[in-house]
């Protein structure tokens, strides 16, 4: 194999291939890179065995072949190289080793057989559709911190995708939660999704989705099937397993009858929790929400090291009421607010909370109480 590819190019690609390679491999092929160059392109593949990122790139192909190379020391060869430089790639058959070279540079790094590198086949992926990157980067966006972490309950270590809504406005619905909180957002259903199973798409492969989208206005391709997903942006293909598991039915933690409404400006709001949150303890992190007509007064006390207040004008008429939150989790859901204005719709001190956008009603978040 000899080819030759430009840096900035070069880099760009292992940047998003590279990622997906586990630092600690017991395995030693998966902590490498498969390099393969034929027909003016050289493409790059990376795998955890659960993900797979495969981009391809215009290169000057001499002589076709592939090789695979540890990918984190291939990466930082090339991100050290001089910008704008040429980069020659040549392995030589014989030999387990790919020379690098660059102007005076010269690398040699050892190689394994691209014969053991895995594929993490896709098999037939029953449905297809295309959206906007940009809707596929809000999905993630306001929904993927209420990704639960915790092990146990694999079933919720990721984004559930799934058709909803009425026949006459079907939606694409994304939803996460940990138990505590709850984050959901609709997109117009697109051409090819109806139908669709629903299905729980893995925590690192969403980071890993999102990173990948540089232009929000290119398109995306999304192919699934109950076992697997995957997305195709440009000359990056990435594949991915879901998480084997059932979605718990979420619509039953979804509160339908809260009758008292606060709207509060969203900035101010987040500000006040901000500042009061700075008494209270890392581990109670309790913030207590008082509530009359026209007033919210935000409170905190700290038996270890005292208490803070601070009180906002709101849009409030029902009855008084106080209720106390995570105030980690409150901020989390306003940076979710994507307009000025907030609406917090409540019942009482035990009961969840509705979160919602004044002006767009795409997405809402269900907060879990805390005592105070």
């Amino acid at each position: 194999m000899k080819v030759t590819v430009e840096r900035a190019q070069l880099l760009k690609s292992l940047g998003h291939v590279h990622r997906v390679v586990e630092r600690r491999n017991t395995i030693p092929i998966l902590g490498n890179v498969l390099v393969r160059a034929e027909n003016a392109k050289l493409s790059l593949k990376a795998t955890d065995l659960d993900l797979e990122v495969t981009e391809t790139l215009p290169a000057e192909t001499a002589t076709a072949g592939s090789t695979t190379v540890p990918a984190h020391m291939f990466y930082d060869i090339v991100r050290k190289l001089p910008d704008g430089s040429q980069i020659v790639l040549e392995a030589d058959g014989d030999r387990a080793v790919l020379a690098i070279r660059a102007g005076r540079s010269r690398f040699t790094l050892q190689t394994l057989p691209e014969n053991d590198f895995p594929d993490l086949a896709a098999g037939d992926l029953s449905h297809s559709f295309n959206l906007a990157a940009k809707d596929v980067k809000r999905l993630i966006d306001r929904t993927q911190f209420a990704i639960s972490t915790e092990e146990t309950r694999y079933y919720l270590n990721g984004i559930y995708l799934h058709a909803a809504g009425t026949a006459k406005a079907a939606t694409l619905r994304g939803v996460a939660t940990d138990g505590h909180r709850l984050a959901q957002l609709d997109l117009v259903q697109p051409k090819g999704a109806e139908g669709m199973p629903g299905v729980i798409v893995p925590r690192k492969t969403v980071g890993e989705v999102q990173r990948l989208i540089e232009d929000t206005e290119a398109e995306m391709t999304i192919e699934l099937s109950q076992a697997k997903i995957r997305f195709t942006i440009g000359n990056v293909v990435l594949t991915s397993k879901l998480i084997d598991g059932t979605f718990p039915d979420y619509g039953r933690v979804i509160p339908q009858g809260n009758d008292k409404e606060l709207v509060v400006d969203k900035k101010d709001f987040e500000n006040a929790v901000d500042r009061v949150s700075t008494i209270s303890s890392e581990r109670g992190r309790a913030v207590k929400l008082s509530l009359s007509p026209g007033k919210l007064v935000l409170s905190v006390t700290n038996p270890d090291s005292g208490s803070a207040t601070e009180e906002l004008e709101v849009e409030y008429a029902s009855d008084a009421l106080d209720i106390g939150f995570n105030s980690r989790y409150l901020l989390d859901i306003a940076a979710q607010i994507e307009g000025d204005v907030a609406v917090l719709r409540l019942a009482d001190p035990g009961s969840p909370t509705l979160v919602q956008d004044k002006d767009d009603k795409s997405a809402l978040y269900v907060l879990m109480p805390m005592r105070v």
